[in-house]
């Protein structure tokens, strides 16, 4: 079997392809789709999905935010809202959680912080003993 040629950056894709590329189910692009209206695929006949450039790189962050920095769906609709189109700086990413709880149960959004940043320092520490 041949492989197909990369795709062009401003290429639209289907949706079997962002799920491929963000490690996620089809179903959960669709969930995501439903709760953030800043996706907005194309739908052509039959329902099929095209999701632009835009489209993606906004799923990209979804993904981040739920599944590696532990927001809520809830929590991170407010973070998408209040960024609208720019990056948010660390301090603004905090405010935006306060009083919201992550998955994990934590609601104070600064000992998260503090937590990740004591981790790394733990994982470095642990790496030069290994090392050395």
């Amino acid at each position: 079997m041949t492989e197909r040629p990369a795709k062009a950056s401003t290429a639209f894709r289907t949706i079997s392809e962002v799920a491929e590329e963000l490690g996620v189910a089809p179903h959960v692009l669709r969930f995501w789709e439903s709760k953030f209206s800043q996706v907005r695929p194309l739908k052509r006949g039959g329902g099929r999905r095209y999701y632009r450039p835009e489209d993606v790189e906004v799923l990209r962050q979804i993904r981040v935010l739920l599944y590696d920095r532990g927001y809520t769906i809830k929590g991170a609709q407010k973070l998408l809202r209040q960024r609208r189109g720019r990056a948010l700086d660390p301090s603004e990413e905090v405010a935006a959680m306060a009083g919201e709880e992550t998955r994990t149960g934590v609601r104070d959004p600064a000992a998260l912080v503090r937590l990740a940043r004591d981790l790394r320092r733990l994982a470095a520490d642990l790496r030069r003993e290994l090392e050395g």
